[in-house]
């Protein structure tokens, strides 16, 4: 059976460099961590040198010391390929293995993650270093898993080597055949760029204003996410090899440019996140008038919770964040470092590692801040961990429930990378990306993202009582079926506007729009335009009020059996349709004709009578998050007050508190930064 991640337990872990500190610490900081309830330490991603201090040459000793410690004391160890930082005898001899900037050049030794996916001499040297690593550190007994590198895609998510433009030339041929189909594909006759011969494609590469074919960047970001993905797969492939019966493979993040659900169902046995809600409040980035502030990691843990619905944290937030170079935020307040972890464990987490143990007195992370400080003494935090071990031995019965939710947000990765490149869908998937969060939110509506791709949904969808796709831009076949079924079945879906005009290249359609989603839509766009901004007053009129027009207009016609709900109020276009409404099946579908604001996601939520669904068992202000897992018939609710100040919560109905091990109904007083997790009874 697994350590971690077993429906048995919530267990709390650290990250911890050894090779950072002088030996004599090393027994005393695992007895304290284990004092302190921390039961599993992360090792090695970033000590290439201490396994091949130079080419061919391998020595065990240090490890095998520090391993020694761990089984004599009882820690249990996650242990990591240290990939994310080749060293510099590697760096300087094989130059290809470096990545590049887009005008080629490379990026040197001295920082992190400066290595390519696709250089034959980083393969060849990563599946040494793993080998060497598997083979004699997997039998040992205090190791429960590993992790492949380190946040994979992470500080940069583009690659421009030469060996990536090789292997992106080969990527391409693989897939279209012949250059003309390359070019048919790509729309190439545009700026006569027409290939005559595989030897002219590359990458990106540097150009006015650095201006990319688009159909050619949505192959080139499917292309890094492939060979990010072929790159852990071969690590993992090595490891499995040698670990014991029970022990996982996991990696650490969620970045950009890669399918994180392709990576944990092809490779991993669970994926863990790195959550750092401090980052809200950074020096240089912090707003102010935002009402979500640190509460948006709820989205990222949501994401998260997409991709692996058993996930871990291989990082939270203990203390300050800051390198000497950029990112700069303070310290936790007190109480928010406990609110942070039970935030990640209301979304699903079981294993939550802090990083990190000791605050590094060396290097560009001297700023970001562990759980002690650089003396090491004991502190705030140190107690806070301590309290949180307490909490979570009344929280075991929670182990392996799963988050509950009736409605579902569709993303599909191609959508999700044509944000990137294309301006206009970017423009309009950010303002209804934030305002279907924080309507949710504020409304304590819970509710899960859902991938889909050509194969389907990432999950069972017949148990969502509503689904949103904001903007499917791109749309094909495949999945115009699988929606066809969810709302023939009983299923409600909400479509955005700028629905289906896109191909699978990215090429737009000719046929009427909303192109392969026409007839399922019941909508036809007559016409269409970004909202002038000289005009950004423009509403939407409904039987129960106007709702704002945000950033983008689809002007409507009804077709079939489809019916007009809402028009547009004002502007040259008032009084056309806005929101077309189609009964399919035993289903229905809205086609919202703009981006969604909040207002717009409470109408079709109240409408659908999907909103604040647990509003008869308690009411709580707009400030708290609601999350609720569920195991078996049981249902678990974790109230999180964001504040800082007392918030007042009322329950309805009697709830059984599970830190306080009592029956409570009536009105509750949350601390500022406080929690309270309860059995509804």
């Amino acid at each position: 059976m697994r350590q971690i991640l077993n429906e048995q337990s919530i267990r709390l872990g650290t990250c911890y460099y050894p090779e950072h500190w002088d030996k004599s610490l090393w027994r005393e900081d695992l007895t304290r961590m284990l004092a302190a309830g921390i039961e599993v330490i992360r090792i090695a991603e970033f000590a290439w040198n201490k396994i091949e201090p130079a080419e061919g040459e391998f020595t065990y000793t240090f490890y095998d010391e520090f391993l020694d410690m761990c089984e004599e004391t009882g820690m249990q160890v996650i242990f990591c390929t240290p990939t994310a930082t080749p060293p510099a005898w590697l760096t300087e001899k094989y130059p290809e293995v470096l990545n590049a900037e887009i005008d080629g050049t490379l990026l040197r030794h001295g920082a992190r993650r400066h290595y390519n996916y696709n250089s034959p001499v980083y393969r060849e040297k990563s599946r040494i270093i793993t080998e060497k690593s598997a083979s004699h550190y997997a039998g040992r007994s205090c190791i429960i898993g590993w992790q492949l590198d380190n946040e994979l895609n992470c500080e940069t998510s583009e690659f421009y080597s030469d060996a990536d433009h090789k292997a992106f030339r080969a990527y391409v041929q693989k897939k279209y055949g012949t250059p003309d189909a390359l070019n048919e594909a790509w729309g190439t006759v545009f700026w006569n760029q027409t290939y005559n011969d595989w030897s002219q494609v590359y990458g990106p590469r540097h150009t006015v204003h650095d201006t990319q074919n688009p159909h050619m960047m949505l192959d080139y970001i499917r292309f890094i996410s492939d060979s990010c993905i072929s790159f852990a797969s071969e690590q993992a492939e090595i490891i499995r090899k040698y670990a014991k019966e029970g022990d996982f493979i996991t990696t650490n993040g969620m970045f950009g440019n890669l399918d994180n659900h392709a990576l944990n169902r092809k490779v991993l046995d669970f994926y863990t996140y790195d959550s750092y809600p401090n980052f809200a409040y950074t020096l240089d980035g912090y707003q102010e008038t935002d009402f979500m502030k640190d509460r948006w990691w709820s989205k990222n843990l949501t994401l998260v919770r997409s991709i692996s619905p058993s996930f871990g944290i291989m990082e939270q937030q203990s203390g300050a964040n800051g390198w000497t170079t950029r990112m700069d935020a303070p310290s936790p307040r007190p109480g928010q470092m406990r609110l942070w972890t039970m935030q990640s464990i209301a979304h699903g987490a079981d294993f939550v590692s802090y990083f990190r143990w000791r605050t590094a007195t060396i290097g560009t992370e001297i700023y970001w801040h562990g759980i002690l400080d650089y003396s090491g003494r004991d502190n705030e935090r140190l107690e806070m961990v301590k309290g949180i071990y307490a909490d979570l031995q009344h929280m075991k019965e929670i182990a392996g429930a799963v988050y509950d939710a009736k409605i579902g947000i569709i993303r599909d990765y191609d959508n999700v990378y044509d944000t990137s490149i294309d301006i206009w869908h970017g423009k309009i998937e950010r303002i209804s990306d934030n305002a279907l969060f924080t309507a949710l939110q504020k409304s304590h509506t819970p509710f899960d993202y859902v991938d889909l791709n050509d194969e389907g949904f990432s999950t069972d969808v017949s148990s969502y009582r509503l689904l949103f796709y904001p903007h499917p831009c791109i749309m094909d076949q495949a999945r115009a079926e699988h929606l066809k079924k969810y709302v023939e079945q009983g299923g409600c879906l909400v479509l955005g506007c700028r629905s289906a005009y896109k191909d699978m290249n990215g090429r737009c359609v000719r046929e009427n729009l909303p192109g392969l989603l026409a007839d399922l839509s019941g909508a036809d766009v007559k016409e269409f335009t970004l909202l002038p901004p000289d005009e950004q007053d423009i509403t939407v009129q409904t039987g129960e009020g106007s709702l704002p027009a945000k950033g983008f207009a689809d002007r409507l016609s009804a077709e079939g059996e489809g019916s007009i709900l809402g028009t547009y109020a004002n502007t040259y276009f008032a009084g056309d349709g806005a929101i077309v409404e189609h009964k399919v099946g035993e289903g229905k579908v809205y086609y919202y004709a703009t981006a969604f604001s909040e207002e717009a996601v409470g109408f079709f939520t109240e409408r659908e009578n999907v909103k604040d669904p647990y509003g008869e068992i308690l009411k709580l202000p707009a400030d708290c998050e609601l999350a609720v897992r569920k195991k078996g018939d049981t249902s678990y609710i974790f109230i999180l007050n964001y504040a800082g100040e007392e918030r007042r919560v009322t329950f309805f109905k009697p709830v059984y508190d599970l830190l306080e091990e009592k029956t409570v109904a009536g009105e509750l007083v949350l601390p500022a930064y406080g929690v309270e997790i309860c059995r509804i009874v």
